[in-house]
């Protein structure tokens, strides 16, 4: 199979290719501007070309929480957003700790056939904390990565045995990082806000603190340590501070969500903001953007987290944490950071593609002649409401309902056949 996406806008992480013809051949990309008979021609005209985006942090349920999210609707909705790669997070029922069931979620995800999956294992057993996971029969069944996301790891014991173990087998360990004796019970930020509202709140300090400890032990273990969803402006210091000390073990990410909400959308008292770590303030944001332009953010993921909407209708103290927005990832932060001279297009998709692939250690998806035709088609320029009733994931509810937004992708395509077709 042969084919071409013609007078399209090429670009990657790392080359802007101006307008041109991309040849695809199988599952890999043939070249640009080449000659030829194919077998099917699209038109590109008016949208931009790049290599299909990497999640390392997705939320997808499957197994025991079917009802919230499963493989096929998680992995449709990742392809809807851009993504042909996606890691799926441990924090089931059960908990993805044997290597069984991860080599049943990767069989079937084979057979689903949209974006790719790449099972995360937990760190602890059940998570809880206690004692560790088999790493080495995990790696083997296919899991990527090693993460009680969701619940930060307590003992700093089992968090250095965990780098060590992880170290000797080139594992990339994610954290939670936030100190349970700080965070309490809080729902939101602790601050003016919370203050105002009478809500239980979470410091920045159960943050950082914990940030702390976890690079720390990433410095004396070397193991491969990426910081999820860093959500403040001391958490990032923290992480800016070790790299300059040269820990390049270390990486860091952030989420849509805490690049674009502030506390203060909780005046509504909507559930539809909890999420954990919580939304930080306005000062926060703008940290968290600048760390993006300096270079120490590494990556985005998206936290993609689904919940029935039941749940979310619950009071403030009771509902779930979580926020579903991988299929809106790209046009939110297109518009609201590269529309808005935040950053620029190329750091974006660098963010969602190289950037991503260097923390796995991945092959860096381009442009180039070889590489897979993980690819997504978008369109720039169109601006469209956001629907949530429209999404492919099971979470039909948004903190950006009816916010307009350009930057919608078309087309995705992995291994050179399409997943996603708007």
């Amino acid at each position: 199979m042969r084919s071409v996406i013609k007078n399209v806008h090429l670009l990657d992480g790392t080359t802007d290719y101006g307008t041109g013809d991309l040849y695809i051949k199988d599952s890999l990309i043939e070249g640009i501007n080449l000659s030829g008979e194919v077998d099917e021609t699209i038109d590109g005209s008016g949208l931009t070309l790049c290599p299909a985006f990497i999640d390392l942090h997705a939320h997808l349920r499957e197994p025991g929480q079917e009802v919230k999210e499963d493989l096929a609707s998680g992995l449709a909705a990742a392809a809807a957003g851009g993504f042909g790669s996606v890691v799926s997070m441990a924090n089931t029922k059960p908990t993805v700790d044997e290597a069984g069931i991860v080599a049943d979620l990767v069989a079937k995800a084979r057979k689903i056939g949209q974006a790719r999956l790449f099972p995360a294992a937990s760190l602890s057993h059940g998570l809880k904390g206690e004692t560790l996971t088999d790493f080495g029969a995990l790696k083997q069944a296919g899991a990527v990565m090693i993460t009680d996301d969701g619940i930060p790891v307590q003992d700093s014991h089992l968090m250095r045995r965990a780098c060590e173990y992880a170290r000797e087998l080139d594992l990339v360990i994610q954290t939670h990082s936030e100190d349970p004796g700080l965070r309490q019970s809080g729902v939101m930020n602790e601050g003016l806000v919370s203050q105002r509202l009478g809500l239980p709140g979470n410091p920045i300090s159960a943050e950082a603190i914990m940030i702390f400890r976890d690079c720390e032990v990433a410095a004396m273990t070397g193991a491969r340590v990426h910081i999820a969803h860093v959500s403040s402006k001391r958490g990032m210091q923290v992480i800016e501070w070790f790299k300059a000390q040269g820990h390049t073990n270390i990486t860091a990410e952030v989420t849509p969500h805490h690049l674009t909400l502030d506390d203060s959308v909780f005046e509504s008292f909507d559930t539809i903001y909890k999420v954990a770590p919580p939304l930080r303030t306005a000062e926060d944001v703008a940290y968290l953007r600048k760390a993006i332009t300096k270079g120490v953010v590494d990556s985005i993921g998206t936290d993609h987290a689904p919940h029935t909407q039941a749940e979310k209708d619950l009071d403030m103290l009771q509902a779930p944490f979580g926020i579903p927005n991988i299929e809106l990832t790209f046009p939110l932060l297109y518009s609201e950071l590269v529309e808005k001279g935040a950053i620029t297009l190329t750091r974006l998709i660098e963010l969602l593609t190289v950037g991503p692939a260097k923390v796995m250690k991945w092959d860096i998806p381009t442009l180039e002649a070889g590489k897979a035709a993980d690819l997504v088609l978008l369109d720039l320029a169109t601006e469209k409401p956001v629907t949530p009733k429209s999404f492919k994931s099971k979470a039909k509810f948004s903190p950006w309902t009816g916010q307009n937004l350009k930057g919608w992708p078309v087309r995705t395509l992995v291994a050179g056949k399409p997943v996603y077709s708007a």
